[in-house]
């Protein structure tokens, strides 16, 4: 039977498990739009702005496991999606950008809303298309969805033409695909699993170094009876956070620059670092140099490209985390490593990054603890970029798997809000809090009407400083103090979710912390609290940028001229 090639996307989609599209409609996709009343198992979300769809399917993968899908039209529709799909490649997110293209006879022509968008986004994606017949966009979108979620996941493009949109062909949806260069590594080898276990068995001062990776292959469990098998410290990245649970008397919360002091402490002196499902990026090793001075690395990671490329390790093991780990963990030994947990003990004892300090103030630290207490920890937390990422990263105790939403590698503010959508949508009945900075926060503040119309119940918690703050905190302590661009008048949230349709509470003192984050918890719908924080309060600790991870600063220091 021949289909439109609209109708043969929404049915490849369907084929492929859809259930939603994050998509702003636009001229030369206005074929698709016309075919989606047909399919109504295909439930599609209007976004105010394409940089929210490609957020929202973001988030929507990470909480599922399932590809995002979000869709735009040509041109600047196409454009916008592109910090989104920047996103979720530098986080191995899996997702599928579906842009409408000019018609055939006027690509490369200049046509109205013409963009190149597939060389736009080589660099950015796993692998893009620009499909030039409706009957290759089954073969496509089997290949797309293959792609982006084996392997290392990633982003997938598919431009399609108008006039391919409306091109007639007969549909068959392949069962299997062929792809004889794209053949990722799943098994790690044994001999160099037999490696990994000869040193973790003799090593004094061994610590795992929790990735991303982790999560993405469900590698929980295995992870855990690693870590209490051998009686491991685990430190994390970012990302990994909520890759083992962080109330565990093994856990170290996370390293790196805005670690916490002892983690930082104890890669510093490990003799050997299991690095799992990461890749060592900048802000987790500080100087390379100076990274894990006295230990041996192994390093485990589904991509080969990633062994080696800004550490030298002494065990690699390329493949899928939780394959590495089933295989691993039977050949080590059961250990007691007393003096090792007693020195970390000692570490979390003299150097208290968690403490919060007493006062009346509302500090963001406190905010973030409480959430933590109110939720009881069963809460999703999707966060932006910047000082409140940071406290949202130290302060709140992620036991739960895959808890943690939040923009890694890219560092995309404005994430937070349209990343909540989608990971709201993937968890309808769960709760999701949204921790906010007033900067990051007014790039996608329109999306809350994206909020209302799908009635999703999103809590957000605004961290309102009155600055760009972690851009202040660098001039404060590296530019004396000279606040360039960084001080923020922002509108009145309160007033801004109410006119949107969602009740809004001021905070201004400590006292009304909790009841407030109370309210929101037990409110059937969204609800937005400003919380009036602190305005120069800072995230420590921190490793100064070209710092080695010993050099943290762990408090207010000496001002400081660059």
């Amino acid at each position: 039977m021949k289909l439109s090639g609209a109708n043969i996307l929404c049915q490849s989609l369907l084929k492929e498990g859809v259930e939603v599209i994050f998509g702003f409609p636009g001229g030369v996709v206005l074929p698709f739009y016309d075919a989606l009343p047909q399919y109504p198992q295909l439930r599609h979300i209007l976004v105010r702005h394409e940089q929210g769809a490609a957020h929202a399917a973001d988030g929507y993968a990470r909480v599922t496991g399932k590809v995002g899908v979000c869709l735009a039209t040509s041109g600047p529709g196409a454009a916008n999606l592109v910090t989104g799909i920047a996103n979720a490649y530098m986080d191995s997110v899996p997702l599928l950008a579906i842009t409408g293209q000019v018609a055939r006879p006027f690509i490369g022509k200049d046509a109205f809303q013409e963009t190149d968008i597939t060389g736009i986004t080589l660099p950015i994606t796993k692998q893009n298309y620009l499909v030039l017949r409706a009957q290759d966009i089954a073969q496509v979108v089997k290949e797309a969805f293959h792609i982006a979620l084996t392997g290392r996941p990633g982003p997938v493009l598919l431009d399609i033409p108008r006039d391919v949109f409306l091109e007639e062909a007969e549909f068959n949806y392949p069962e299997k695909i062929n792809l004889p260069g794209y053949k990722p590594t799943y098994q790690g080898h044994p001999t160099q699993i037999k490696k990994a276990a000869k040193l973790i068995n003799e090593a004094q001062r061994p610590v795992i170094l929790a990735g991303h990776g982790i999560i993405l292959s469900g590698a929980y469990d295995e992870l855990k009876e690693l870590a209490e098998k051998a009686q491991i410290p685990v430190v994390f990245t970012l990302l990994g956070l909520s890759s083992f649970p962080g109330q565990h008397y093994l856990s170290l919360g996370m390293l790196g620059m805005h670690g916490l002091a002892y983690a930082n402490l104890a890669v510093c002196e490990a003799d050997l670092l299991i690095a799992i499902g990461m890749r060592f990026d900048d802000r987790v090793t500080g100087r390379v140099a100076d990274f894990a001075p006295k230990a041996q690395i192994i390093h485990m990671d589904i991509d080969p490209a990633e062994i080696g490329k800004n550490v030298r390790v002494q065990v690699p093991i390329v493949g899928d985390i939780k394959h590495i780990l089933k295989d691993l963990n039977p050949q080590i030994e059961r250990r007691v490593r007393r003096e090792w947990l007693r020195q970390v003990d000692q570490w979390r004892h003299e150097h208290p990054s968690l403490a919060i300090r007493e006062t009346d103030q509302v500090l963001p630290q406190y905010v973030v603890k409480s959430i933590h207490q109110v939720t009881g920890g069963n809460a999703t937390i999707v966060t932006g970029v910047g000082q409140h990422q940071m406290w949202a990263a130290q302060h709140y105790i992620y036991d739960k798997p895959n808890s943690l939403v939040s923009s890694g590698g890219l560092g995309t503010m404005g994430f937070e809000l349209p990343a909540a959508i989608g990971a709201q949508v993937g968890l309808p009945g769960e709760t999701v809090w949204a921790i906010c900075g007033d900067g990051g926060f007014q790039m996608t503040l329109q999306e809350l009407a994206t909020v209302v119309q799908e009635n999703l119940p999103v809590k957000l918690a605004i961290m309102n400083n009155g600055y760009l703050g972690m851009v202040r905190q660098w001039q404060e302590l590296f530019y004396n103090r000279r606040y360039v661009a960084t001080p923020l008048a922002g509108p009145d949230f309160v007033k801004i979710a109410e006119a949107y349709g969602i009740p809004g509470r001021r905070v201004t003192s400590k006292a009304q912390v909790i009841p407030a984050i109370q309210e929101a918890q037990s409110h059937p719908g969204p609800m937005l609290i400003d919380f009036q924080i602190e305005p120069e309060e800072n995230v420590f600790p921190m490793v100064p940028m070209g710092a080695a991870l010993h050099e943290q600063l762990q408090g207010q220091p000496q001002k400081v001229k660059k």
